[in-house]
C-alpha cells in the first residue's frame, strides 16, 4: 500500500507514523474520548465549565481541566476569564480549532449513526 501522504499529494509537514513525531502527541489530545468530546461540544457554542461538565456527561472534574489544558495548549481551544466574582471563565473553539471541528463532528455523527451495526451491544453504549 502506497504511503498515505504520497497518496494524497500533500507535502510532509509532520509524519504522525514516526515514533517521535511531535504530532503524535497532539494526535493523542485530539482524538481521546474526552478530546474530541470537548471540541464537538465547543463546536456546538462557546462555553462555561459547568456547561461542558453538564454537556458531557461522565467525564470528571480532574479529566474536563486536564483535557481543556491541552487543548488550550495546543492551540485549539481559548479560556477566556472575566475576572469577575463570582469567577467567570468561557471556553471556545480558536479559529484552528474550529478547522479541527469541521472535521471531528461528522466522525462523532457517523459514530452515532452507525454504533448499532458494530459488535457492540446499544445497551453497553448508552
Amino acid at each position: 500500500m502506497d504511503d498515505i501522504w504520497e497518496t494524497l499529494g500533500r507535502e510532509r509537514v509532520a509524519t504522525p507514523f514516526a515514533s517521535g513525531c511531535a504530532s503524535r502527541v497532539v494526535l493523542d489530545h485530539v482524538t481521546s474520548k474526552w478530546g474530541v468530546l470537548v471540541m464537538v461540544a465547543l463546536a456546538e457554542e462557546p462555553r462555561r465549565w459547568g456547561e461542558l461538565r453538564r454537556r458531557i456527561e461522565g467525564i470528571s472534574e480532574k479529566m474536563l481541566a486536564q483535557t481543556l489544558r491541552a487543548l488550550e495548549a495546543d492551540g485549539f481551544v481559548l479560556r477566556e476569564s472575566h475576572g469577575t466574582v463570582p469567577p467567570r471563565v468561557d471556553y471556545s473553539l480558536t479559529p484552528l480549532g474550529h478547522e479541527l471541528a469541521a472535521v471531528l463532528v461528522p466522525l462523532v455523527r457517523w459514530v452515532g449513526d452507525n454504533v448499532h451495526r458494530t459488535s457492540l451491544p446499544l445497551a453497553r453504549a448508552s
